[in-house]
Formats: C-alpha cells, sequence, structure tokens
C-alpha cells in the first residue's frame, strides 16, 4: 500500500491528545508524558502522522506554492489594490494581523512538536536500539521532517521560536527565539548524525515518497547554503527600520557543507536526469513515482483527499454550475500559481523547458480553449489535465488532487553543488571546478539537443566567478518555476532587490511603449542584455486558432481537448491571414488616467510602486524613497511578522521588528 493511502489513519492511530494550556507555540497535540511505544506497528502508525502533517494546506498542501511564493521575475501574483492590506505577502505588504502567517505557524509548529513527540516516544521506548536498522530509518525520516518545516520557518520569519524536545519535556512556557545561524547549525548537525543509519531510496518500500538517506544530505546542504548565505537582519535598535542584508563572518564553512553533502549524492549515484523535463511532471500528474530520476523527496499526498498540485497550477479550467462538461471531463482548474509575463523571453528558443511551462490559454468549461489577455502566464508544470482517461478526478472535481509535490529534486542538488564550489574557489579553474562545471551541464542537457547551447555557453560562462554564479542561478531560474525557489536564490545572493526593479521597470516600461512613450525601455532592455526586444520585436498583437492538439507546434500530454495555436507568442510578426484571430496582448495603458493600469503600478508595492500622477517610488523603511536608478536599492521586507495571536500567548516575549511595530 502506497504511504499516501495510510497517512491519514497515522493522524489519530498513536493517542495524540489536545493541549491547549501547555504550549510554547501554536503546536495543537502532544503524547502522554508517560506515553512510549510498545510495538513497531504503533511506531509505523505515529510516524505517518508526522508524514500526514506535511499535507496540511496551510503550509505544503496549497499555502507553500502560492501564498508564501513571493513575487520575482519568474513567480508572480497581480495586485489593483493602491493602498496597504495585512496580508498581501507577494508584493511584500502584511502586517502581524494577517490570517495565513497564524495559520501556517500554526500548521508547521504542530509539524515540529509532532516530529518531536515521535521522537521522543522513540528514543525512550524499550524497543529502541541503535543496532536496528528500520528503527534508526524511521527516527531519519522524523528528523528530516521536523528539519524541513523549521528550515522553511526560519526562510520565511528570520530568527524563530526552536526547540529539539517535545513541550511536555521543557520547564518554559514559551519557547524561546534562537537566532537563525543556531538553529541551522543544530538541525544540521542532527542530521549529520542519523543520515549515515538511513537507507538509499531505491531500498525503501516507498521510494521517494519517504525520506532517504540521499534527502537527508540533500537538506543538509539546502540548509548549509541558506544558512551561509545573506538574509535580511533586524535592526534591533531602530522600530522603524526594515534592517540589513547581512552574511555569517564564516559563511564559507557552510559552503563548504554544501559541497561536500551535495557530492555525497552525487556520488551515490542513486538519482539522474534520464527522463526528459516534461516527463517528470506528467508522471506526477499520473501517479507514477520514480524512484531513482530526478525526484529525491515527494510529498505524498493522496488522491481526493489532500494537495492543490495541478489545481492550482496548469490552464485555469472554467465550470458551470458546479461541474465541466463537453470534452472536460478532468473538472475545474484554478490555475493562480503564474508566471511572470516576461519570464518566457529569458529562455532561449531552444531551451524544452520554455514551451512546456509557460501556458498563455485557458479552457472554458465545456473545453474550448481561449486567449490568456493578462499580466501572468499560466505555469503547465503540473495540471489535472495531463492525467490521462484512467487518472481523472471528473467533471465535477475541483482541488485535492494527490499529485505529489517533489520538495527536492536531483537538478537542486546539482547546483546547489555548482553555486558552492564556485563560492569557495572563487570560480571554476580550482580543484573542483571541473565536477562544478559538469553538475551544470547535466541540468542544462536535459533542455537542449543542440550540443552549441550546452557546452559553449557553459564555457562561456566558467571564466569567472561572477559570470558562473549567474549561469547558475539563471539555470535555476529556467528549472525550478512555480517550485518557491527563485526569491530564495536571490535573497542568499542579495539580488532579490535589483532583480524586483527591473521586473516592475518591465511591465511599467511595456504599458507605456504600448501608449507611444518609453521612459525606462532602454534601461530594461540593456539589463537583460537584448536590446530593442521590448520596444521592437514584442508582440503586442498576437495571432491565434483553435486547432486539434497532434497538430499544434506546442505538444502538451492532454490530446483530447483543442488547443490554441499561437502563431507568435514570442516576438511581433507581420499579419498572417484572416484563418488566425488576433488579441490584443499587452493593453495596460490606462487611457483615463494616462498612465499604466494598476496591475502594474502596484504588483510590487512594499518595494517599488507607481501612482497615477507618473511617478515611480521605491519604498524604504516604510517611507516613499526618492532615489532613481538601480544603485543602492534599499532592501526587501520579504521576512514576515510574528503572528499577532501568537504575541499574545507569548506575553510579549516575542517581538516584531522589520518596521512591522512603530
Amino acid at each position: 500500500m502506497k504511504i499516501k493511502n495510510i497517512l491519514i489513519a497515522g493522524l489519530v492511530a498513536v493517542g495524540f491528545s489536545s493541549c491547549n494550556d501547555f504550549l510554547k507555540v501554536d503546536a495543537i497535540s502532544k503524547y502522554d508524558t508517560e506515553y512510549v511505544f510498545s510495538d513497531k506497528t504503533e511506531i509505523n502508525r505515529a510516524l505517518n502522522g508526522v508524514y500526514a502533517q506535511l499535507l496540511n494546506s496551510s503550509t505544503y498542501g496549497s499555502a507553500y506554492m502560492s501564498t508564501f511564493c513571493l513575487n520575482s521575475d519568474v513567480d508572480m501574483s497581480i495586485s489593483t489594490s493602491e493602498v496597504a492590506t495585512d496580508n498581501n505577502y507577494r508584493r511584500f505588504d502584511c502586517n502581524s494581523m494577517g490570517g495565513d502567517i497564524n495559520k501556517y505557524w500554526i500548521a508547521a509548529f504542530q509539524g515540529v512538536e509532532y516530529a518531536n513527540n515521535f521522537i521522543y516516544g522513540l528514543e525512550n521506548s524499550p524497543l529502541f536500539s541503535a543496532s536496528d536498522a528500520e528503527l534508526m530509518q524511521q527516527l531519519g525520516e522524523a528528523k528530516v521532517i521536523r528539519a524541513m518545516f523549521y528550515h522553511d520557518l526560519v526562510v520565511l520569519f528570520g530568527d524563530i521560536p526552536f526547540s529539539l524536545t517535545p513541550n511536555f519535556e521543557s520547564d518554559d512556557f514559551v519557547m524561546p527565539v534562537v537566532d537563525r545561524e543556531e538553529i541551522h547549525k543544530a538541525l544540521i548537525e542532527d542530521l549529520k548524525g542519523i543520515a549515515p543509519y538511513m537507507s538509499f531510496a531505491r531500498d525503501l518500500s516507498d521510494g521517494v515518497e519517504r525520506v532517504s538517506k540521499e534527502f537527508c544530505w540533500g537538506m543538509i546542504a539546502r540548509m548549509a547554503l541558506t544558512c551561509g548565505g545573506y538574509s535580511l537582519r533586524p535592526d534591533k535598535n531602530n522600530a522603524t527600520s526594515y534592517g540589513t542584508m547581512q552574511r555569517p563572518s564564516n559563511y564559507k564553512d557552510y559552503y563548504q557543507i554544501t559541497q561536500a553533502y551535495c557530492d555525497s549524492v552525487v556520488s551515490s549515484g542513486t538519482h539522474s536526469l534520464r527522463l526528459p523535463y516534461r516527463q517528470v511532471f506528467i508522471d506526477q500528474c499520473n501517479y507514477i513515482v520514480n524512484n531513482n530520476d530526478d525526484s529525491m523527496f515527494e510529498i505524498p499526498f493522496a488522491k481526493n483527499s489532500s494537495g492543490s498540485i495541478g489545481y492550482i497550477q496548469g490552464p485555469k479550467g472554467e465550470n458551470y454550475e458546479g461541474a465541466t462538461s463537453g470534452k472536460n471531463v478532468w473538472g475545474k482548474s484554478d490555475g493562480n500559481a503564474r508566471l511572470n509575463a516576461f519570464y518566457r523571453y529569458s529562455f532561449d528558443d531552444e531551451d524544452a523547458r520554455r514551451d512546456y511551462v509557460n501556458g498563455m490559454w485557458y479552457y472554458l468549461y465545456d473545453g474550448t480553449p481561449s486567449i490568456l489577455t493578462d499580466y501572468t502566464v499560466f505555469n503547465n508544470k503540473w495540471s489535472k489535465f495531463w492525467a490521462n482517461s484512467a487518472n481523472t478526478l471528473g467533471a465535477g472535481s475541483t482541488g485535492n488532487t494527490g499529485i505529489n509535490y517533489p520538495y527536492m529534486r536531483y537538478a537542486d542538488v546539482l547546483l546547489m553543488y555548482a553555486e558552492a564550489v564556485n563560492e569557495l574557489e572563487d570560480g571554476v579553474s580550482g580543484t573542483n571546478g571541473a565536477k562544478a562545471i559538469e553538475a551544470l551541464r547535466q541540468v542544462r542537457a536535459r533542455a537542449f539537443t543542440n550540443s552549441d547551447k550546452i557546452d559553449a555557453y557553459i564555457a562561456s560562462a566558467s571564466g569567472s566567478k561572477t559570470d558562473f554564479l549567474k549561469a547558475v542561478l539563471n539555470e535555476r531560474k529556467w528549472e525550478f518555476a512555480g517550485e518557491n525557489m527563485r526569491w530564495k536564490d536571490l535573497v542568499r545572493n542579495n539580488l532579490y532587490g535589483e532583480v524586483l526593479y527591473y521586473s516592475f521597470l518591465r511591465y511599467y516600461a511595456v504599458a507605456e511603449n504600448a501608449a507611444g512613450t518609453s521612459d525606462y525601455i532602454e534601461a530594461v532592455e540593456q539589463y537583460d542584455g537584448k536590446p530593442g526586444y521590448l520596444e521592437l520585436t514584442l508582440p503586442y498583437t498576437i495571432y491565434y486558432k483553435i486547432t486539434n492538439n497532434p497538430n499544434n507546434t506546442y505538444i502538451y500530454p492532454n490530446t483530447t481537448l483543442d488547443v490554441l495555436e499561437l502563431y507568435n507568442p514570442y516576438k511581433s510578426e507581420k499579419y498572417p491571414g484572416s484563418e488566425w484571430t488576433a488579441g490584443d496582448y499587452y493593453g495596460w495603458w490606462n487611457d483615463t488616467d494616462g498612465c499604466p493600469k494598476d496591475q502594474c503600478l502596484f504588483s510590487f508595492y512594499g518595494f517599488i510602486r507607481g501612482d497615477r500622477g507618473g511617478n515611480v517610488y521605491l519604498i524604504k523603511d516604510g517611507e516613499i524613497y526618492a532615489q532613481t536608478g538601480a544603485s543602492n536599492l534599499p532592501v526587501v521586507r520579504y521576512i514576515l511578522p510574528y503572528p499577532n495571536a501568537a504575541i499574545q500567548r507569548s506575553a510579549g516575549q516575542y517581538k516584531n521588528y522589520y518596521g512591522y511595530i512603530k
């Protein structure tokens, strides 16, 4: 039986009891203080309960992929609000009253507490022995899941409450806040200690749906790379300050850890990139688990029970009176996990990822395709529509697709290795340079068939540390759309502000250019290294027609539904003839106000915004920052505030900084 089919039972099978009177944070379950495991059946069920915490819609079930996947030049959520909000996290505009952060906080710390309780119960069980390979593997699984929850809490909130013991074992009623570096150090050491006792995915009955040795190594590497990179640090002496970007003085120590543990994964030979890029995700949409390819750990959602992968991604599919009709037997799809409108222009024309991932049309309730005229495009990496006829959820279905999410992929490990070596050896001409180049080459080679686009490209990027880092980060940009990676990569390398600045200007400049002006066109084109592409070659009018999928240039997995064949999705072309329909694709200029529309003005609100008077403002420490140009940009306040409910329950011991308290 697959793990996803037994997780829910694991939630209640062990005797968890509610505890609302002794909360150090918001985790709501614990074992009775006298409880220890008496047989392995209990242990298995309890571990399933730990895994079940990953399925919560407030964390990995949905919010991780949407609510907290912050805006960038890849992932994008549009906003039209010209005023501050409580909870628009993606545009860097929120406060401690936002309900979604409280839900995430509660769910994540509940996951931590389940793991802490399991680890305590196992280590104190009379059955426990370090010589029992099965029990040590299970201990490792719980420790890695705990590290997942804590790591993602640190990335979102910075310094957080932290403990590796259950609530009932502590004398403190309020879990103390611990510095993020100390948290990562403790978690790294914890996983280093258990990793030798764990099994490879190929040796586990549930494969990559279970936590494996190589995923444990990968988590060590990811946490170390995050810890060694830049992050936003608070100024505790200035209540209005958003803080400063800093990295540890010993950051290279963490890059060495990343290099070593990525090398362990690569050297193990347990994973590869043999499947075509799109097949990795199509298989996930069809509930096919590949244990020796790209996926290293897939969160095992349950069909019709949990997970929104393929519902929030992919082309939107409308419904009528609660169901779809005609050819559409796949049901409704929300399609709100979108991509930046300009993301597709960053790809090489021959990159196989471009046309698969970037979706520019959606389905009406009867399955008729319709052109998307919007400020974003669909992320077609996953979709309900990619399921074959045997795996459809039905015409009346909505979410709870049960499609697995690959929390870590081998491609990530390869690119982390390349990034770490480049930083440690000041480029790739040193001892491990050839291995770093090969790691980058493997990822790029899966996306191209033309060798000139692989080896020649990498050779040209290998001349300097700066060029190689740019190549690695670009490859990550093209590889991980929709996987909540891009903004974290930019933060770690202190590039987030720069990228957001130009992301805003692209929207603004194209809106202006459509109206006959182009104040920012030249600056954006120069930054992108593509002179003329916005002003001269961008397809302001796109031509399309409905066609049967097998006849379409852009072949998608679903061959039952018709698609839109796009004549000129990437550059301006002359009028192709009357059989094609013309669509105004960039109607972003507001003639009434004489400025770009609100979607262009306010979608990066907390960092940069425009007004209807034609002014553009950067935001520094909550105030308009009178500066033009991309030099000396203010920090991006990506760090979230502690939820007000947690602050109240801490009796004031938890305090928000980063300008959240004024």
